[in-house]
């Protein structure tokens, strides 16, 4: 049985105005610390801490332009 890998890129652009590549890489940092032990995050992995980003700045009353 064949094992597909995740392919592995540079972190995207944010979709997000006002969010950038810096505030997006240090929540990822935060959010997956145990698997950057392994490998490197994944596309899907960079829009999860992207959208977790934006969630907690709404939930905690942060400004979001």
């Amino acid at each position: 049985m064949k094992r597909k890998e995740k392919e592995t890129l540079e972190q995207p652009r944010p979709v997000t105005p006002g969010i950038t590549r810096a505030m997006v890489r240090q929540h990822a940092f935060e959010l997956f610390r145990d698997k950057l032990a392994h490998e490197s995050l994944t596309v899907e992995d960079w829009v999860l801490a992207e959208k977790d980003l934006v969630e907690m700045q709404q939930t905690d009353g942060l400004p979001h332009r």
